[in-house]
């Protein structure tokens, strides 16, 4: 929809201007431009044409081994630097010997190398919640039970007051921890840490 300008409607409307008031000469003529000549152009570009392709024929005339008649030998004989004869680069001779001793001080020894078996870090658990209110706490282990995985709920009680921990757990591995953690990621349940067994 068009908008309606007020401004213009409120104002008084101007008075049309007489036309113009110069006398008009029909016998005079009007000035046209000059006519163009394109001629002039292709000449010039005929020209520049040809004088490149008789500059590249005569550049083909040529022979390879002389000069332009333009360049102008000079006669004085350019003295050559006096020649010094290099000496060659001689390798020396091959030695008869194997000049390194380790490799055949390397070819039967044997390398003993004490390996130390790693400590078992112990048995894992895995918080994925600690509550004040029991209900919350049954609520997470629900989730986590439609994920598939059985947890238990711990009370414990300390300074702080009680608290409902949502555990799982032992593992015997912290990768079987971390496995089941990532499997429970993929349920959005995101707040799962790994612990010690305690």
């Amino acid at each position: 929809m068009p908008q309606k300008d007020y401004i213009k409607a409120s104002r008084p409307k101007a008075k049309a201007k007489p036309a113009n008031k110069r006398p008009v000469r029909r016998n005079s003529k009007a000035k046209q431009p000059a006519p163009a000549k394109p001629w002039l152009l292709l000449v010039v570009t005929f020209l520049l044409i040809g004088g490149f392709i008789y500059f590249l024929w005569f550049l083909n005339q040529q022979p390879a081994g002389t000069t332009p008649s333009a360049v102008i030998p000079t006669k004085t004989p350019i003295k050559a630097p006096p020649k010094t004869t290099k000496p060659k680069d001689e390798l020396p001779a091959k030695p008869t010997e194997e000049p390194y001793q380790y490799i055949k001080e390397l070819e039967n020894k044997e390398v003993k190398v004490e390996v130390t078996e790693q400590q078992a870090g112990g048995p894992y658990q895995m918080q994925c919640g600690s509550f004040r209110v029991e209900q919350q706490a049954e609520t997470m282990k629900a989730q986590i039970a439609f994920a598939g995985f059985a947890s238990q709920i711990r009370r414990t009680e300390g300074a702080n007051g009680v608290w409902y921990r949502v555990v799982l757990g032992p593992y015997t591995s912290k990768r079987q921890a971390t496995t089941d953690r990532n499997r429970l990621r993929q349920q959005s349940i995101n707040t799962c840490q790994i612990w010690n067994w305690s």
